[in-house]
C-alpha cells in the first residue's frame, strides 16, 4: 500500500517540529513538504535539531506546497481561514491545529477572539478534534479542528461527568497550571529568562479563549458555567487541570470510578490515575512529555460534594501534535495508535 503524503504547514513552530518528528517515524507516512516563510530553503534541522540525521528535508515557502493527501496545518491563529480554499485545493483533507474552526457559533469568534470570522460557511465542515468524544465523525470527516491544549485537558477530565448528568451545571471551577512552550516558540518580554525563571504568573484568571471550548463540548447546547483560571509556572512542557464540580448526589469514589472506567475503559490514551501511596499518586505533567496519554484522576471531598479532577498530558502532543496524529490515523483507517507508541520517561 502506497504511504499517505502529508505535508506540515507552519512546520517551524513547536507543534510544527513535533508533527513532524511523530510522522518521521510513522509506518504508513511520508512527509512530502514542510513549509516556513522565515526558514525557506534551510534545512528543518536548523530550527529542530532533535531529528539530525534523521531527516534532510528543507522547509519551503506556503505558495510553493504541492498537492498531497493531507495538510496538516500548524499555522498562527488567523491565518487557516484566510487561505482555506487554497489548501482545500491542495489536499482533500485537512487538519488544522489553530483555534480557527473550532467553535460552532459565529458569535462566539467575536466574543472570544474579538474579530469575526472569514470564513463562517466552512465551520460545520470542521470535526472538533477529540477523538475519544468524535472518533465516530472523524472517520468520514474532510476537515479536523484540534482543540487547544487546556480545553482538551479540562474536557477530557469533566466529559464523564457532565455527560452522565452527576454535577452541577453552574459550579465549576478550574484552574491549569502550564509550561512555556504554550506561548510558542516567538520570543517576548514575558518568556525572557529573568522574567520567567521561577515566575508563577497568573497570566489569564479570566476570560481565556480555550473556555469557549470547554461550554461548548461539555455544555451540550445548555447553559453552563465554567469559571476558568490559566497559571504560568516553571515548566516548558505541560498541562495539569485542576477541576472543581460538585455532585448532585452523594456519590462515593467507587461510583465516581465507574464513571470513567465505562467511558475511558477502552480508550488507548487515556489512563486513570490514582493510586493510594508513592509520589505519583495522582497525574503529573512531568511523566507525559513526548506521550499522547491523557492522565486523569480524582478526590472526593469527604467535607462537601465537591470532587476534584485532575488531568494532566503535554500541551504539544495530546494538546496538539499527538492529538492531530490521532485524527489522522482514525480518517484513513490506520491504527489509532499508529506513530504514537512513546510511554514517556522516569526520571
Amino acid at each position: 500500500m502506497d504511504k499517505l503524503a502529508v505535508s506540515i504547514l507552519g512546520g517551524s513552530g513547536y507543534a510544527g517540529g513535533e508533527a513532524l518528528r511523530l510522522l518521521l517515524f510513522h509506518p504508513h507516512v511520508t512527509v512530502q513538504q514542510v513549509s516556513s516563510q522565515r526558514f525557506a530553503d534551510k534545512r528543518v534541522t536548523r530550527v529542530h535539531p532533535n531529528l539530525r540525521g534523521v531527516t534532510e528535508l528543507t522547509f519551503c515557502r506556503l505558495d510553493q506546497v504541492e498537492p498531497c493527501d493531507l495538510l496538516l496545518l500548524c499555522l498562527p491563529h488567523g491565518q487557516a481561514m484566510g487561505r482555506i480554499d487554497k489548501f482545500l485545493e491542495n489536499a482533500p483533507r485537512i487538519i488544522d491545529l489553530s483555534g480557527d474552526f473550532r467553535l460552532r457559533r459565529i458569535e462566539d469568534y467575536q466574543q472570544w477572539y474579538a474579530q469575526p470570522h472569514k470564513r463562517p460557511d466552512l465551520l460545520a465542515e470542521f470535526v472538533y478534534g477529540i477523538p475519544e468524544l468524535h472518533r465516530d465523525s472523524m472517520r468520514d470527516a474532510r476537515c479536523v479542528s484540534s482543540a487547544g491544549c487546556n480545553a482538551t485537558a479540562v474536557i477530557l477530565a469533566l466529559s464523564p461527568l457532565f455527560r452522565a448528568g452527576l454535577v452541577q451545571r453552574d459550579h465549576t471551577v478550574v484552574e491549569v497550571k502550564v509550561g512555556s512552550s504554550e506561548g510558542g516558540n516567538a520570543a517576548g518580554e514575558a518568556s525572557h529568562h529573568p522574567e520567567r525563571s521561577g515566575c508563577v504568573r497568573s497570566f489569564k484568571p479570566v476570560a481565556h479563549r480555550h473556555t469557549a471550548e470547554i461550554v461548548q463540548e461539555l455544555g451540550a447546547g445548555e447553559p453552563l458555567g465554567i469559571h476558568f483560571s490559566a497559571t504560568a509556572i516553571e515548566m516548558v512542557r505541560g498541562v495539569l487541570a485542576t477541576c472543581h464540580v460538585f455532585l448532585k448526589d452523594d456519590l462515593d469514589e467507587k461510583d465516581v470510578w465507574k464513571v470513567y472506567r465505562e467511558a475511558y475503559g477502552a480508550e488507548p490514551f487515556i489512563r486513570i490515575v490514582k493510586e493510594r501511596e508513592g509520589l505519583y499518586r495522582l497525574p503529573e505533567p512531568k511523566l507525559l512529555a513526548g506521550t499522547n496519554y491523557c492522565d486523569i484522576g480524582f478526590v472526593r471531598d469527604p467535607h462537601s460534594r465537591r470532587l476534584v479532577v485532575i488531568s494532566a498530558l503535554d500541551n504539544l502532543m495530546k494538546g496538539a501534535a499527538g492529538q492531530a496524529v490521532q485524527a489522522l490515523n482514525i480518517m484513513h483507517g490506520f491504527e489509532e495508535t499508529a506513530g504514537l507508541d512513546f510511554c514517556g520517561l522516569h526520571p
